[in-house]
């Protein structure tokens, strides 16, 4: 039998409830899952044959909680920090088959995750730009591939790999005696898998620029491999081909559609989708290209809108500040729009920055009939735990 955890006041127990006093209740989840109040007494096992998570937000648990989590399906589960939330480990917070361990918090905010094996370690591999590159990040010693073409990834010990990857990013807009919008990031996806077998890893190219009179350009995206048993998948930064849609709008970052003509605060934005363009006033100026961490900004008067913040992969791969994944300014009469941190700026000529490469940067806006203002393209970066 199980406990009646949580006990309460006035309740009797049996001797047999008392001698099973640590047998705790199961709670399957068959997708992914956020803990709530009351977990800590049960056993939350996931069961999925696809990649999950478990998440632990803020203030629901109290200092000295235990919390027991495990996976018995195929998938891989990982154990994800909400916001707010430090989760340090010596170990891996992905959970292969079979893993398991529990969470120890030592206030609302900060866990210790203790992971007493069944699953499988982190793996190791080579493969894209040269040797792995060693890093400490939070205490924990990685190894880190960078890949900025298509390649292969040769696994040399099954595993986890954590992987962050970005897609290539848009182009500007082109359009005759009238300011460009700037493009947009491609978007950017990060997190872990378990990996037995060698991985063909493409790299999206960025898309050209365009102009309102054609179908838009669709950059390319970034995959660590394309089919079952899963695929991962960073977008390319893609915009509306409806011709409403084109006008004086810079493009969503993120690869998450157009700005929808008047309408660009219609369309889905958040830090794991990227951000849309800004908007305009008039034909002397554009929005700014939507970022993977920011929106565009709006333009004004003569001057294009500034682009949309990228993320810094030094978080991923540790070292100095790196900025990738950022919209570009749009264009400008007199003036283009300034470049978020590493990325390009908007102009007020026919000859506009290209995003740069392996960047997932937008292509810089122009005024009138550019000739440049191509998008970036992609890049992918691996890692693993020595």
């Amino acid at each position: 039998m199980t406990t009646p955890f949580p006990f309460v006041a006035g309740q009797v127990l049996t001797a047999a409830q008392l001698n099973d006093i640590q047998n705790l209740p199961i709670s399957d989840k068959t997708a992914s899952y956020t803990l709530i109040a009351g977990d800590e007494t049960k056993r939350t096992i996931m069961n999925n044959a696809s990649a999950t998570t478990i998440t632990v937000n803020n203030s629901i648990f109290t200092v000295g909680d235990v919390i027991q989590v495990a996976n018995k399906g195929a998938g891989a589960c990982t154990i994800t920090a909400g916001a707010g939330v430090t989760i340090n480990t010596s170990g891996s917070l992905a959970l292969a088959q079979y893993g398991g361990g529990y969470l120890l918090a030592l206030s609302a905010s900060t866990f210790t995750f203790f992971n007493l094996g069944g699953g499988k370690g982190y793996g190791t591999a080579t493969g894209g730009i040269g040797a792995p590159t060693a890093v400490t990040i939070n205490s924990v010693n990685y190894q880190y591939l960078e890949f900025q073409s298509t390649g292969l990834l040769t696994v040399t010990k099954s595993g986890f790999f954590d992987y962050l990857a970005i897609g290539g990013g848009g182009g500007a807009q082109q359009f005759p005696s009238v300011a460009g919008g700037g493009g947009g990031a491609g978007q950017l996806v990060c997190g872990s898998v378990y990996l037995d077998t060698n991985q063909t890893i493409t790299i999206g190219a960025g898309s050209s620029f365009y102009s309102y009179t054609l179908v838009f350009n669709q950059a390319g995206n970034t995959t660590i491999a394309a089919t079952s048993p899963f695929s991962i998948n960073a977008l390319g930064n893609q915009v509306s081909s409806k011709a409403s849609d084109y006008g004086i709008f810079g493009y969503v970052g993120g690869g998450n559609g157009g700005p929808g003509g008047s309408t660009p605060a219609a369309i889905t934005e958040s830090t794991a989708l990227g951000y849309r363009g800004g908007t305009s006033s008039g034909n002397t100026n554009a929005g700014g290209g939507g970022g993977q961490s920011a929106r565009g900004g709006n333009g004004s008067s003569t001057t294009g809108g500034s682009g949309g913040a990228g993320f810094d992969v030094s978080a991923f791969i540790g070292g100095s500040a790196r900025f990738l994944a950022q919209g570009a300014g749009g264009g400008g009469s007199t003036a283009g729009g300034t470049a978020a941190t590493g990325g390009v700026a908007g102009s007020a000529t026919t000859t506009p920055p290209n995003g740069g490469a392996n960047k997932g940067q937008g292509g810089g806006g122009g005024n009138g009939t550019i000739t440049t203002g191509n998008g970036g393209s992609g890049i992918a970066f691996i890692r693993f735990a020595v």
